[in-house]
């Protein structure tokens, strides 16, 4: 790996996006863009050979997860996937208990999603050994999924820098909607934040961040629109409307987009809800990256894998 990139990464954890710096989210993409060609050449380094990473997905997932094994094993890992139906969890042990039992048996490095928010900080305050990669928290952070939405769009756009970004849906129950916030303005875009008020006004102030509930002007002068989904195990309190008329009001169709810029970028974190937050079609429009999302997933999370393997061979 170039120099430079593993110079400018001091970290032992990766929580979440908003502690890094703009060179150290750079960094990560530009050594994400590298693996991604040294992948497709056959040519991946065996950086993590010799390191034992522990999956421990609290929650239901299938890109986060299937893409961190592979990074992980493609880059020479070990990889040791808890089953939590399957294991003492299931008899009532703890989550710190259940973590330290992987430190002890040689685990380095721990991917943890959990549907308690900090959980993965609780786990780095109690572990000594092994580093933690928050792979989805609650309703907090998504820090991997950020960085590979911010390299699709740095290639889409070919810079972030004064791109007007807009993020449609339940952002008061998305992890995603929080930690791409946090990595798009810091990467020099303006993020416009639309739904209904009781998911967008929480964000209100938000440095960088503006939030506008009428969809139409929201998409006025766009350059990406990022669709969340709409997180029915969440959702919950007043002000909420039924799900007709956000499809309504704020589902994304062909129509709508043309108030965006024209060829104006279509995201989506997955799993979507075709039919309430995209229209179907809009899955394989030529405007959408939800393909290029998922690809990204493998290369960025080797990138993130590969700078903590850097950092700890310095403790």
């Amino acid at each position: 790996m170039t120099a430079t990139w593993i110079s400018t990464w001091t970290r032992r954890h990766l929580l979440d996006v908003d502690e890094l710096s703009r060179a150290e989210l750079e960094a990560v993409l530009d050594l994400g863009v590298e693996l991604r060609g040294r992948r497709a050449a056959r040519e991946l380094p065996d950086s993590l050979r010799g390191l034992a990473v522990g999956l421990a997905f609290y929650e239901p997932s299938t890109r986060t997860r299937v893409s961190f094994e592979l990074a992980a094993r493609e880059l020479g890992a070990t990889v040791t996937d808890l089953s939590v139906a399957g294991s003492s969890v299931a008899k009532g042990e703890s989550l710190i208990d259940t973590l330290r039992t992987l430190e002890r048996t040689g685990v380095r490095m721990v991917v943890l999603r959990h549907a308690a928010s900090g959980a993965p900080y609780l786990a780095a305050r109690s572990l000594e050994r092994a580093a933690i990669l928050n792979a989805g928290d609650g309703t907090h952070a998504h820090p991997t999924q950020a960085l590979l939405d911010a390299l699709t769009l740095r290639e889409a756009l070919g810079s972030l820098e004064g791109a007007r970004v807009v993020i449609v849906g339940d952002a008061a129950h998305s992890r995603v909607a929080r930690s791409d916030l946090h990595a798009l303005v810091r990467l020099g875009a303006s993020v416009v934040l639309s739904g209904p008020p009781a998911w967008v006004n929480p964000f209100a102030g938000w440095p960088g961040v503006s939030v506008v509930t009428d969809l139409a002007t929201a998409l006025s002068g766009a350059d990406a629109v990022v669709a969340l989904r709409v997180q029915r195990e969440r959702a919950a309190g007043s002000g909420v409307p039924s799900l007709g008329e956000y499809v309504s009001r704020w589902g994304l169709t062909a129509e709508k987009l043309e108030r965006a810029c024209p060829g104006a970028w279509l995201m989506h974190p997955g799993p979507a809800n075709e039919g309430v937050e995209i229209a179907a079609e809009l899955s394989t429009d030529p405007r959408s990256l939800i393909g290029r999302q998922v690809e990204n997933g493998v290369p960025i999370r080797m990138a993130v894998l590969s700078l903590l393997a850097v950092e700890m061979d310095r403790w």
